[in-house]
């Protein structure tokens, strides 16, 4: 039996299939060295500005760490010569605790600041240089860099200090805005200012007040106790009945009790 000869398909398909392989390949070669191409030129075009870029960044994040410890060292610094001082001023060492808080009216926040003026102004009024302790307070009070909480409380101490020598206008003007209800001072500012009413010769505002104050109970009960009774001598509810002031003892709470009248008993027959 003759054997038929080979097919001329096969070797040519072959052929072909090796030939796209080969241009695949080749054409591979030619794109991932395209992209190499592409990377060296990135690398090369963006190399240096996002290397600046990237240690300006470390440096402004070492520098941000260095002044946060900075500022927190030195905050812990001012904390602990406040400290000392006010022990300072508790032992009743007045120089040398005013000579601590002179240095720290130059260190530190607004707030630090005013606070170790304050208590210059305190020491000041409290070795009896009121004149000088009223300008600063003063001084405080007109400075619009302390928060308002302290320049109101220096205003009320500038004006205790100064209220024999003050024209009443001159209180009202200052502690009105003050002494309203719900302002940390109502009650001291509250009492100052009704004082002032009564000599400028206007009762009926001091009375309004004192009762006004007397009744709020978040006044300290010392003033609320004595502007209640000027308020009463106004003819003024100044809030007379406040629980906190019940009679704690039995005894004595039956002994202001009024007498109760004995019940009838029936004699025996």
């Amino acid at each position: 039996m003759a054997i038929p000869p080979p097919s001329n398909n096969l070797p040519v398909t072959k052929t072909a299939e090796r030939d796209a392989a080969q241009k695949d390949g080749f054409l591979r070669e030619v794109d991932e060295a395209l992209r190499e191409e592409q990377v060296v030129d990135a690398f090369k075009r963006y190399a240096l500005p996002v290397g600046a870029l990237l240690l300006l960044l470390l440096l402004a994040l070492g520098g941000y760490l260095i002044w946060d410890n900075s500022v927190k060292s030195a905050a812990a610094l001012r904390s602990e010569k406040a400290m000392i001082a006010l022990d300072k001023l508790q032992a009743g060492q007045l120089d040398a605790a005013a000579k601590d808080f002179e240095a720290l009216t130059r260190e530190g926040p607004d707030a630090s600041r005013t606070l170790a003026a304050m208590n210059l102004a305190a020491i000041a009024s409290e070795q009896g240089r009121t004149e000088e302790a009223a300008k600063r307070f003063a001084v405080i009070a007109a400075d619009p860099k302390a928060p308002k909480l302290y320049r109101e409380l220096a205003t009320v101490r500038e004006v205790t200090l100064r209220y024999d020598t003050m024209k009443p206008d001159e209180v009202i003007a200052k502690l009105k805005p003050i002494a309203v209800p719900g302002n940390a001072f109502f009650g001291s500012a509250g009492e100052l200012l009704g004082m002032a009413y009564l000599d400028a010769g206007k009762p009926d505002l001091a009375g309004a007040l004192f009762a006004q104050v007397g009744q709020d109970k978040t006044v300290p009960q010392p003033v609320r106790v004595r502007v209640r009774q000027i308020a009463s001598g106004l003819g003024y509810d100044g809030g007379v009945d406040l629980p906190s002031e019940a009679p704690t003892d039995p005894a004595a709470a039956a002994e202001k009790a009024p007498a109760q009248p004995a019940p009838d008993q029936k004699k025996p027959a």
